[in-house]
């Protein structure tokens, strides 16, 4: 059974004008924590926000964050990264991030960078379209990498996983 193409598919989808009296640019908003706004309302509904996460890519022309779900598509705000790792697996060895849009994927070693507050970042989805994205551990996923740390000498610490070490903080 062949399936139907979407207009997504097309390859001047994201060249088409916005719909009659609409725009491409929208007040939704993805905030530092990984919530979803619409102009200063939480969007509350857990499977519209599911949603929106699965949706996220870059406009191939200006590298601007879109919202698609291969039928539409709009100009959105990102306040800090547009993916978040909800929470970390051990498989072998190795660390697999559970990312906010439900995928997973091997975490990277080389990525990962702290910023001044101890908050770790890295790069996700290199072979996606419109990759690599950063990404933002959640609080919640830090404290799951308890098990791959290790005391690197002079206060700093070190994550260490079957792809490599990289000094996290100190």
């Amino acid at each position: 059974m062949v399936s139907a193409m979407k207009p997504g598919d097309h390859p001047e989808f994201f060249r088409f004008p916005a719909p009659e009296g609409r725009s491409r640019e929208s007040t939704i908003r993805l905030d530092g924590e990984g919530r979803f706004f619409h102009d200063t309302a939480p969007v509350e509904h857990a499977k519209l926000a599911e949603a929106l996460h699965t949706w996220i890519a870059r406009h191939p022309d200006d590298g601007r964050y879109i919202l698609t779900n291969g039928y539409d598509w709009t100009y959105f705000t990102v306040e800090d990264v547009p993916y978040f790792v909800r929470s970390i697996r051990e498989a072998d060895g190795d660390i697999v991030l559970v990312l906010s849009d439900g995928s997973e994927e091997p975490l990277d070693p080389a990525t990962v960078r702290a910023n001044d507050r101890g908050e770790l970042y890295l790069s996700v989805k290199a072979g996606a379209k419109g990759g690599p994205f950063d990404a933002k551990m959640t609080r919640f996923a830090q404290t799951q990498l308890a098990p791959f740390l290790e005391d690197a000498g002079e206060g700093a610490v070190a994550l260490v996983t079957k792809r490599g070490r990289v000094r996290v903080a100190g």
